[in-house]
């Protein structure tokens, strides 16, 4: 029971970017709390608060996002070292230095993951994991035939 537990999770977490949602999240999260810890730590509160809960929250939504939407891995990716280069500015140097360089590194991680290659059988019938020297790359369809309106020849 424990070790088929493990096995779905073993495959949950690598089916999508869990490690540049994690450094999403945890980027978020830190940047949203500092606003709201005590007086004694923050020198300055004001209007300058809220900014950085919302830019806090929306990284937490963009790391769940590429947990439970890996297509769109891409755009939470850019996003997040986008807001996470913004808090730099805008939170009380990005939580510190500490929710920036968190975020930047999450989203590089989920814009640069991808799934795993299929796996493809060996000349002996055994299971063998597709290399990058061993991958495959299938031909383009052959184009098809269609009239241009300004008249290029093919």
């Amino acid at each position: 029971m424990l070790l088929n537990l493990l096995q779905r999770w073993r495959r949950w977490r690598r089916s999508r970017p869990f490690w540049g949602g994690l450094f999403a999240i945890l980027a978020g999260s830190w940047i949203c709390v500092l606003p709201l810890a005590p007086l004694k730590i923050m020198l300055q509160q004001g209007v300058a608060g809220i900014p950085s809960v919302l830019m806090g929250i929306v990284m937490i939504v963009l790391g769940l996002t590429a947990w439970f939407s890996p297509p769109q891995r891409s755009l939470a990716g850019v996003l997040t070292t986008l807001i996470a280069t913004a808090a730099l500015v805008l939170s009380n140097l990005g939580g510190f230095l500490i929710g920036t360089l968190l975020g930047i590194l999450g989203g590089g991680l989920m814009f640069a993951w991808q799934p795993h290659a299929a796996r493809r059988t060996g000349k002996a019938g055994k299971a063998v994991e597709a290399g990058p020297a061993e991958s495959v790359v299938a031909a383009p369809p052959p184009p098809t035939p269609h009239h241009d309106p300004q008249g290029a020849q093919p």
